[in-house]
């Protein structure tokens, strides 16, 4: 499904069809589109959207991010798998905190249990952040 054109967030770039390629959820999610654009919050500032479709209409719990709310997901993300409670763990610029010490390694568990999804894009992400940050 192509990510509507009427709504508030005007995309730019989409990923159409995303229910096809949505990792352990393909074919059993209600997320079809993700995109870039205009913000439907300011038109002059950038987003990335996840566009979510009911079956009948466009959800309005589809999410709508800042890209550097996007950006520090990874981060928190990357920084949360390389956590080592034990010796100090990594800290980003984020400034994270533990909240939960005993669940730690159940978000590492979590990547070890779907790595043969998630690592794919963590290699792409590297390839283009490489390719982009010459």
């Amino acid at each position: 499904m192509d990510s509507p054109k009427n709504l508030r967030h005007k995309p730019i770039i989409s990923v159409n069809d995303y229910d096809k390629i949505d990792a352990q959820y393909r074919k059993n999610t209600d997320v079809r589109a993700l995109s870039i654009g205009n913000a439907q919050y300011d038109i002059d500032e950038i987003s990335l959207k996840v566009w979510r479709h009911t079956g009948e209409k466009w959800t309005r719990q589809s999410e709508e991010l800042p890209l550097h709310r996007s950006l520090d997901l990874n981060i928190l993300l990357l920084g949360a798998l390389m956590t080592d409670i034990t010796s100090g763990y990594p800290k980003t610029n984020l400034r994270e905190e533990i909240d939960r010490q005993d669940d730690v390694e159940s978000i590492k568990d979590y990547y070890k249990n779907h790595e043969s999804f998630l690592k794919p894009r963590l290699e792409e992400l590297r390839e283009k952040l490489n390719e982009f940050l010459k």
